[in-house]
C-alpha cells in the first residue's frame, strides 16, 4: 500500500511492515491545513498497473491540500495513527483469507488460536440452523460482537450470531479482532471482544472471480462465482460499488467416511463397545411380563432382541450439510462539501442449508404434549400377543429419512451522513435496519396422533400423557385417509401418507439501530512540555431488536413425535451514551516516546434490565521506539439475548447417555446413581436405554434470565527493533472473569449432576420418564449458572527475509497458551477445571496450546504459502468430570497437526490460485461422542479430508 504524503511515497511492504497491533503513522499537517476526509490512498489503475491514480477528492486536488489520514483501529473511535493504541487487535487481510481453501469466513477464523470452538459451524447437522457462528476465547458465540464496517449487523433469525456465511470472501478487505472486552465502547455482546469485518468499498474497475473445490473422494463439491464493479462520478466526489456472489458446497455423508460410518455409542473400559440404536425399522415390543425387548421373527411371532439387531442411524445422515449462499450489495457515497458526505449500503443474502438425518425414531410424545408418553399397544390389540398393554419403539424407515431445508433471507439497509461541524469536530450519523427471515421445512416427520389412530389406540384421558389406552379401531374408520396398520409389518402407501407430514417452522429477527458519533482527535494540547493533543469521542445510540418464532401447527399441538414448540416472540430496546478520551501525556520525551492513557465509558438504559455503566481504561507506554508496553482493564455487562429469553422450544438429540443404563461407569458415584434409578422404579441391572448415545433435549428461551457481569484485563508488549526492521514480536497476557453467566449446560452435565447428587437442582431439568422408564426429554435451557475465570498468553511473531531482488521469505506465527479455564456450574457449586480438556459431548475443547503458522515464499508475482495449525492433546471431560481409565476405554486425545498449501500467481490482469487443504489427509481424532466419532466443533477442519481448490480471477 502506498500512502502519498507531501509528494513522498512511503512503501509499506517488504521489509517495512506495520505491526499488526498498530497503525502506521503519517506526519500530521498543521490543524489549519487539515482537510477532513477519509484515508487518502493511491492504488494503481487496473488497466495500467504502473500508472498511479490519485484517489483524493477533487477539491483537495484543486487546492493542493493534503487530507489528513484518519486511520482508526477497532477498539477506539479516535485516530489511531500514532502507535498509541493500548488494545490488543489482530488484523487479517482479505488476501490471507482468499489464499486458503476455506469457503466461509467462519472456517478461516477457526484457524486462529484465539478463536474458540464454542461457536456453531455451518455444517452442524443436529440442532444447528446452518449458520456459521464464531466465538473468542471459548466464551461462547453470544459474547463476541461482530461488526461490519464498524456497524452492527442483523443476527441470523435461527441462531444467536451474525452468520458469517453471508459475508462473501472476495469482498473482504480485512478483519480486525479486538481480543479483549469492548463493552465500554461497543455495548453488550462485546464481553470477549469484537470482530470487525471491513468490506471493500470505493472501488474503481471490475473483477470477476471463479472458484471450484472438491475432496479427494469426490464429495463436498464446491463452486463460487463473485464479481464487483465500481465507478466514480461527479468529478471523483462520489462512488458506487456493486458486488455479488453465489457459492455452493455439496454434502458429506457419514457412510462416505470410514471413521464416521458406524458411530460408537459408549466408551467401556473393558470389552467391546456398542454400535447403533435399539430403535430399529422392524419395531421393538417390550414384553410386559419380563421387560425384555422383543422383535418380529419374520414368521408372525417375536424373538428376543440381540446385538445384531442394532440399527446404524448414521446410514442416511450427512456429517456436513449442503450449502448454497448468494449475496448482493450496493455501496454508494458522495461528498457534497467538507461538511456533508452522504453514504449508504444495501446488502442482501440468501442461504439454503440442506441436510439428511436418519428416519424418525418413535417412542411416544414429546413434552409438553398430552398424547401418550409411550407408544402403547392396548391389551386387546390384534397386534399385541400378550393380552397386556405393551410399549412399542420403532424407526420410521418405511416413511424415509428426514430431509431438512433451511432458507434464510437477510437484508441490511444503512444510510448515513458524515462530515465536519467546525472547531476540529467531525460527526457520523447513521441508521441501520436489518431483517432476517428463516423458514425451515423438514420432510417425513411423524404425526403421532395419526400413528395412534392407524393402530386403533385411543387415549382415555386426552389431557394426561400417562393416561390408560384402549383398542378402538373405530377411531381410524371415521378418520379420512386412515387405514389400520400392523406396526410390525411393512407400511402400506396409504398408511405412510397418513402418518407423515412436512414440518414447517419460521422465524423473523429485526434490528433497528440509530447512531450518532462525534469526535475531535485534536481538542486541545496538554499544558506541559512533550505532551500531545487530547482526543475526545462521544456518541449516542438507540437500538431495538425483535424476534418472533412460529412453529408448525402440528408441532404446536403436540402431535409430532420429534419436535415440540409454541409461538414465542418479544424484544427489547436500549438507549445508550458513550464517550472516549485519549490523553497523550508524553510524546518524544526521555524514556517516553509515547505515554498515552485511553478512557472509555458507556451507560445503557434497557427497558428490562436497568441502567448499567461499563468502563474501560488503557495505557500505552513506549519508552523507546523499539519497545512498547500496553494494558487494559474494563468491565462488561451482557443482557440476555432474544434467543435466550424468547426462543421457541425445539427438540434435538444431544450426545449423552442415560445414567441408569451405565451405572458402572460412574466409579465411586455408582451407588448414588443406582439409588436414584431405583427411586424412579428402574432396575439398572436389567434396564437398557432405547436411545443409545443420543437423548432428546429441549432447547429454547428462559424468561427468568437475568444479566451477566464481567471484567477483562490485558497486559502486553510489542517489539519492533529498528536493527531488524522486518521483525515484529508481541506478547500478551489476558484474563476474563464472568459471574451470573448466561449459559446452557450440556445434557450429560445435567444428568450427571442430578443422578450423582452433586447438583440436585439439575433434577428439575429432567422431565418425567415414560411409562416404560425411558427418558422423555431433558430441558437444556439458558440460565444464570455461576461464574467463569480464564486467562492465558498470546504470542505473535512476524518476520520477512529478502533472499534476492526477486525472492522474499515471510514467516508468521500466532500462538495461544491457555493457563486456566475454570467454571462454576451453579452459583454455589465447585469450580470445574476445563483447562486442557475436551468437552467431547458438545464437541468443544480448551487445549493448552494452539498455533497457527504461515510461511510464504514469493518470487516476482508467484507465491507459495504453507499453512500449519497445531492443537495440543486434551483430556476428555463430559462437562462434569474427567473420564477415568478405570471406567472408560478412552480418556484423552492426542495433539493434531493440519497442513495446507496454496500457490498463487498473477499474469497481466488475471489472478490464478490453487491449493490443497489437509495435505496429508489426517483424520480427526477419535472421540466417542455417540454421533460422529469425533469432536465436531473442535476438529471440523479435518472432516472433509484432503481437498483441492482452483481459483481464477480477472480485472477489467
Amino acid at each position: 500500500m502506498r500512502l502519498i504524503r507531501r509528494g513522498i511515497v512511503l512503501m509499506l511492504g517488504g521489509g517495512l511492515v506495520c505491526p499488526a497491533l498498530m497503525v502506521c503513522p503519517l506526519q500530521a499537517e498543521p490543524v489549519a491545513q487539515q482537510v477532513p476526509v477519509k484515508a487518502v490512498l493511491t492504488t494503481h489503475d487496473r488497466k495500467h498497473p504502473k500508472k498511479p491514480v490519485d484517489r483524493r477528492p477533487l477539491q483537495a486536488v484543486r487546492t493542493g491540500a493534503s487530507p489528513v489520514e484518519q486511520l482508526t483501529v477497532t477498539g477506539s473511535f479516535l485516530q489511531g495513527g500514532r502507535k498509541n493504541s493500548p488494545n490488543a487487535v489482530q488484523t487479517i487481510t482479505g488476501k490471507d483469507i482468499q489464499r486458503s481453501a476455506v469457503t466461509s469466513l467462519g472456517d478461516y477464523l477457526q484457524r486462529m488460536p484465539s478463536i474458540g470452538s464454542s461457536g456453531s459451524p455451518n455444517s452442524m447437522t443436529n440442532g444447528g440452523k446452518g449458520a456459521s457462528c464464531t466465538d473468542l476465547r471459548n466464551l461462547g458465540q453470544g459474547r463476541v460482537l461482530v461488526l461490519i464496517d464498524g456497524h452492527r449487523a442483523p443476527l441470523n433469525a435461527g441462531s444467536e450470531c451474525v452468520d458469517l456465511n453471508t459475508i462473501p470472501l472476495q469482498q473482504i478487505e480485512k478483519v480486525e479482532i479486538l481480543k479483549d472486552g469492548g463493552s465500554g465502547l461497543y455495548g453488550a455482546d462485546a464481553v470477549a471482544g469484537v470482530i470487525n469485518i471491513h468490506l471493500r468499498h470505493d472501488l474503481t474497475g471490475s473483477n470477476i472471480t471463479m472458484r471450484g473445490s472438491i475432496t479427494q473422494v469426490g464429495d463436498a463439491r464446491g463452486g463460487e462465482i463473485s464479481a464487483y464493479h465500481g465507478m466514480n462520478f461527479d468529478g471523483g466526489r462520489g462512488n458506487v460499488t456493486l458486488a455479488g456472489s453465489y457459492s455452493t458446497t455439496g454434502p458429506i455423508y457419514n457412510r462416505d467416511r470410514g471413521w464416521a460410518a458406524l458411530p460408537q455409542n459408549d466408551n467401556p473400559a473393558t470389552g467391546s463397545p456398542s454400535y447403533g440404536s435399539s430403535i430399529i425399522p422392524s419395531g421393538v415390543l417390550i414384553n410386559p411380563q419380563t421387560g425384555q425387548k422383543m422383535v418380529p421373527d419374520g414368521q408372525g411371532g417375536f424373538r428376543r432382541f440381540i446385538t445384531s439387531d442394532l440399527y446404524n442411524f448414521a446410514r442416511y445422515s450427512t456429517i456436513m450439510n449442503r450449502h448454497d449462499d448468494g449475496t448482493a450489495s450496493i455501496d454508494a457515497h458522495e461528498r457534497f462539501s467538507r461538511f456533508v458526505t452522504l453514504y449508504g449500503t444495501i446488502r442482501y443474502s440468501h442461504t439454503l442449508v440442506s441436510r439428511t438425518q436418519s428416519p424418525a425414531p418413535i417412542q411416544g410424545s414429546v413434552p409438553p404434549s398430552t398424547l401418550p408418553s409411550s407408544w402403547i399397544l392396548p391389551a386387546a390389540s390384534p397386534y399385541n400377543p400378550w393380552g397386556m398393554d405393551a410399549s412399542v419403539i420403532k424407526r420410521a424407515e418405511d416413511v424415509g429419512p428426514r430431509r431438512n431445508n433451511i432458507n434464510t433471507d437477510t437484508w441490511t439497509f444503512l444510510p448515513g451522513l458524515k462530515g465536519q461541524i467546525g472547531g476540529g469536530w467531525d460527526y457520523d450519523a447513521s441508521y441501520t435496519y436489518g431483517r432476517s427471515h428463516l423458514s425451515s421445512h423438514t420432510q417425513d416427520m411423524i404425526n403421532y396422533r395419526n400413528l395412534l389412530e392407524t393402530t386403533g389406540t385411543r387415549q382415555l384421558d386426552v389431557t394426561n400423557p400417562r393416561s390408560a389406552v384402549v383398542y378402538d379401531p373405530g377411531i381410524c374408520q371415521v378418520a379420512q385417509g386412515c387405514v389400520l396398520q400392523n406396526p410390525f409389518a411393512p407400511y402400506s402407501q396409504q398408511a405412510k401418507d397418513y402418518i407423515r407430514f412436512t414440518q414447517k417452522d419460521r422465524a423473523t429477527y429485526q434490528l433497528r439501530d440509530t447512531m450518532l458519533r462525534l469526535r475531535n482527535p485534536h481538542l486541545f494540547a496538554l499544558p506541559w512540555r512533550h505532551a500531545g493533543e487530547v482526543g475526545v469521542a462521544i456518541g449516542m445510540e438507540h437500538r431495538g431488536e425483535q424476534l418472533s418464532y412460529h412453529p408448525d401447527a402440528l408441532v404446536a399441538q403436540g402431535a409430532s413425535t420429534g419436535a415440540a414448540g409454541a409461538y414465542t416472540g418479544g424484544g427489547f430496546t436500549v438507549s445508550e451514551g458513550y464517550g472516549e478520551i485519549q490523553l497523550p501525556l508524553l510524546r518524544r520525551a526521555f524514556l517516553a516516546r509515547d505515554l498515552t492513557v485511553d478512557l472509555q465509558g458507556r451507560v445503557s438504559s434497557y427497558n428490562h434490565y436497568g441502567t448499567p455503566l461499563n468502563w474501560k481504561t488503557g495505557l500505552h507506554w513506549a519508552p523507546v521506539q523499539d519497545v512498547a508496553f500496553r494494558g487494559t482493564l474494563g468491565t462488561s455487562f451482557r443482557q440476555p439475548g432474544l434467543y435466550d429469553v424468547y426462543g421457541g422450544q425445539t427438540l434435538s438429540y444431544a450426545s449423552a447417555s442415560d445414567p441408569c443404563a451405565h451405572v458402572s461407569s460412574y466409579g465411586s458415584n455408582a451407588g448414588a446413581v443406582r439409588a436414584r434409578c431405583q427411586k424412579e422404579g428402574i432396575n439398572p441391572a436389567s434396564f437398557t436405554s432405547s436411545l443409545v448415545g443420543q437423548l432428546p433435549t429441549l432447547s429454547g428461551g428462559n424468561s427468568r434470565l437475568g444479566p451477566e457481569y464481567g471484567r477483562t484485563a490485558t497486559v502486553g508488549m510489542d517489539i519492533t527493533p529498528r536493527a531488524v526492521r522486518a521483525l515484529q514480536l508481541s506478547v500478551e497476557y489476558w484474563h476474563y472473569s464472568l459471574r451470573d453467566m448466561i449459559s446452557t449446560l450440556s445434557t450429560q452435565t445435567l444428568l450427571d449432576g442430578c443422578y450423582t447428587g452433586s447438583e440436585p437442582d439439575f433434577c428439575s431439568a429432567i422431565l418425567p420418564r415414560s411409562n416404560s422408564g425411558q427418558l422423555t426429554a431433558i430441558e437444556a435451557l439458558p440460565q444464570n449458572i455461576g461464574a467463569l475465570k480464564t486467562d492465558g498468553l498470546d504470542f505473535s511473531l512476524r518476520y520477512s527475509l529478502p533472499l534476492s531482488d526477486r525472492d522474499q521469505l515471510s514467516f508468521y506465527e500466532n500462538t495461544q497458551y491457555l493457563l486456566n479455564y475454570r467454571q462454576k456450574l451453579t452459583r454455589n457449586g465447585n469450580w470445574q477445571n476445563y483447562t486442557g480438556r475436551l468437552l467431547y459431548l458438545n464437541g468443544s475443547g480448551r487445549p493448552r496450546e494452539q498455533h497457527y503458522i504461515s510461511t510464504t515464499w514469493r518470487h516476482d508475482h508467484v507465491s507459495v504459502i504453507w499453512m500449519t495449525r497445531i492443537i495440543s492433546g486434551m483430556r476428555m471431560n463430559d462437562g462434569h468430570r474427567d473420564l477415568d481409565p478405570a471406567t472408560s476405554g478412552r480418556t484423552r486425545v492426542g495433539g493434531t497437526i493440519l497442513h495446507d498449501v496454496t500457490v498463487a500467481g498473477k499474469w497481466h490482469q488475471f489472478q490464478l490460485m490453487g491449493g490443497i487443504s489437509n495435505i496429508f489427509n489426517r483424520r480427526p481424532p477419535f472421540v466417542p461422542d455417540g454421533a460422529f466419532n469425533t469432536a465436531f466443533s473442535q476438529y471440523s477442519s479435518y472432516i472433509a479430508g484432503r481437498s483441492f481448490f482452483l481459483q481464477v480471477g480477472a480485472d477489467f
